[in-house]
């Protein structure tokens, strides 16, 4: 979608009326704007979000980054929600060029994650994430709504500003399952190469990238 395509939208204005909307009703917003031309980018961390989706659009087109380096219980987890809940799952893998970059050396990101997104995504027009502020610092300020110039289309955060023990309260409300290696003390689950859990007195995403000055893969950033 072409950036001219947006300039009707006030994206300040919208996600400041937004602030205070609870998820499902951002949900509701965006799928009035848009119908059912969005995606929905899913780390399977994210089942609160997703299954909010579920109920609102049952067909969401839900794409999964498969970097190739994901741990066994995460391919597991994907594949009994999509058996159970009968998902709209896309798969989403790297093209040639990352196979000389194995997950976790150079710009494994970057090929990866991000440009395969770039390529997922053409020719929608909003996609969702299930980013939270309190994830890391590096997404605080992030806003409900937004325009993405990476990707090129509106990015909707309904998340954005819940707490973890929101989410923790609407899965156990739900009676929903929770990503398997949380029970293990992983609070932020990546690649298995470069994933560990939270380091002591630091925020949840500290076991992302361990021992490394990265906070972001490339896809939440500017």
């Amino acid at each position: 979608m072409a950036n001219d395509d947006m300039n009707h939208y006030d994206f300040v204005t919208i996600a400041e009326s937004l602030e205070h909307a609870t998820p499902q009703e951002v949900i509701a917003w965006t799928l009035g704007e848009f119908g059912s031309d969005v995606t929905f980018a899913c780390s399977f961390e994210d089942v609160a979000l997703l299954h909010m989706l579920h109920e609102q659009l049952a067909t969401v087109e839900v794409l999964f980054l498969d970097t190739g380096g994901h741990f066994p219980e995460t391919y597991e987890f994907v594949s009994a929600l999509q058996a159970n809940w009968d998902l709209n799952t896309r798969r989403v893998v790297p093209g040639s060029d990352a196979d000389a970059t194995p997950c976790g050396t150079g710009n494994c990101c970057e090929l990866r994650k991000v440009a395969p997104l770039q390529r997922a995504v053409q020719g929608r027009r909003a996609w969702f994430t299930g980013v939270k502020r309190v994830d890391a610092p590096s997404r605080v300020g992030m806003p409900v709504v937004s325009w993405d110039e990476k990707f090129g289309l509106v990015k909707v955060n309904p998340l954005a500003t819940w707490s973890d023990d929101d989410v923790a309260y609407y899965l156990a409300s739900k009676g929903l399952p929770e990503h398997p290696l949380w029970a293990q003390g992983y609070a932020s689950i990546g690649c298995a190469a470069v994933t560990v859990k939270p380091l002591p007195g630091q925020d949840r995403r500290s076991g992302r990238w361990a021992g490394s000055e990265k906070e972001e893969c490339g896809l939440h950033e500017g």
